[in-house]
């Protein structure tokens, strides 16, 4: 029977790698330098912000990469499928928990990458799958980090500029490192999506460009709305922030989201999503998706709406002359583009993950292939597949390019692992 076949780890994951660490090393430059120009003009408030965010930023992205390297130690197996030594800090857990304390976790883990895509692709060596595995730990990572730390970042900076009417340069490239890590962002986790696709069913680089675009069209006028609406009252955003937080985690809760393999890893996951989604959508769960999505959509247009009625009626008519009705007619035309390029995306471009190799003999024959559950691997034996794939990149596959197909875990402790399909 025929078999899913996989890329393996090729300069382009090296050359990710490398440009993800430099990103991520200038964005946190950026980040000292902005913060250091608001300590030193007497901004207290929006210098604690930022620093809060940055805080906030580190702490859950060290909580997820420690939480994913407890879970990988535990599954058996693991060390002797990866190398041994090419683990993670290899066996001192100590050393590796005290990195993670110091905030040091995900520069590790770039640094580990970049150590194992050179030793995979430069000098020919074995490992490849584990480099892979690597390359979508960090993909995932970003993700939380970009929605933790650039977009909250992006919505201060416009909304500093808006309060005092004018942009330093300090603004500007704040501005721009906060864009080029969503964008950033946007292209590599849709990369590390498109690695578990069969062969035969590989994307071109046209699919990430609308990708993108579809991104951007949706998350730029949602962050500038935000920044709009607090740089009116900005007493009352934070109250805006958590109710809709607060919200989106309940909902997260309802879709009974099984992405951790621990209670309290399961609620911080929950917790993130209810962030991501305050900026934008993406699937979480398993089952179709298309109300799902439609139900967020409309709820964010309509928060939208109010957000830009508001400050419409409170901004100051003599300052935002120049700009406001430009403002108001070109965010929710830009909002509505970008549902169309998603659209677009879902018609055109947007591929089953994977045909299941047989039906679950309890289904019927007349069953649809698109209804079939996808089979997972359970490590009944005590050793892994020879196939090593991160099972946690691979969930996220699975729902975002099968509204309908199903993961289900037989194991609850080899989430790390998603072999054969």
């Amino acid at each position: 029977m025929e078999r899913a076949t996989f890329a393996k780890y090729s300069w382009v994951d090296f050359v990710f790698s490398v440009i993800g660490v430099c990103t991520f090393l200038f964005d946190w430059g950026s980040d000292v330098w902005v913060a250091a120009e608001f300590y030193c003009r007497g901004n207290f408030l929006w210098f604690g912000v930022l620093v809060g965010l940055m805080v906030l930023s580190s702490v859950v992205v060290q909580m997820f990469s420690w939480f994913w390297l407890k879970y990988d130690r535990e599954l058996p197996g693991f060390g002797a499928q990866t190398g041994g030594g090419t683990v993670l800090f290899g066996d001192q857990v100590k050393l590796s928990c005290l990195l993670h304390v110091l905030q040091l976790g995900f520069l590790c883990r770039h640094i580990s990458a970049i150590r194992q895509g050179f030793r995979v692709w430069w000098r020919k060596q074995e490992g490849s799958e584990y480099a892979v595995y690597l390359t979508h730990d960090l993909s995932m990572l970003r993700l939380i980090e970009t929605f933790c730390e650039s977009a909250p970042q992006l919505t201060l900076m416009i909304y500093v500029m808006l309060r005092t009417n004018k942009a330093r340069t300090v603004q500007f490239v704040s501005i721009a490192v906060s864009t080029t890590s969503i964008a950033w962002m946007v292209v590599d986790y849709h990369r590390s999506l498109r690695f578990f696709l069969p062969d035969k069913a590989k994307q071109g680089w046209g699919s990430s460009l609308i990708y993108f675009l579809w991104n951007l069209l949706l998350i730029a006028p949602r962050v500038a709305a935000l920044a709009l609406f607090a740089s009116v009252l900005p007493g009352y955003i934070a109250a805006h922030f958590l109710m809709l937080w607060f919200v989106f985690v309940l909902w997260a809760w309802r879709q009974r989201t099984d992405f951790m393999d621990s209670a309290g890893g399961e609620w911080l996951y929950r917790a993130t999503v209810g962030l991501i989604w305050y900026f934008s959508w993406f699937n979480v769960a398993e089952g179709r998706t298309r109300g799902r999505s439609i139900i967020y959509h409309s709820l964010i247009t309509t928060d939208m709406g109010i957000l830009l009625v508001t400050w419409w009626c409170y901004r100051d008519p003599v300052q935002s002359e120049s700009y406001a009705l430009a403002l108001l007619i070109t965010l929710p035309f830009t909002y509505l583009l970008g549902l169309l390029f998603k659209t677009v995306y879902y018609c055109c471009f947007h591929p089953k993950l994977w045909r299941p190799p047989a039906r679950d003999p309890g289904l019927p024959d007349d069953l649809p292939d698109a209804e079939v559950s996808f089979k997972d691997f359970s490590i009944q034996d005590g050793t892994l597949s020879s196939q090593l794939l991160n099972k946690r990149m691979a969930c996220h596959a699975t729902h975002f390019y099968s509204g309908q197909g199903v993961i289900r875990n037989t194991d609850s402790t080899n989430r790390a692992d998603f072999s054969h399909l």
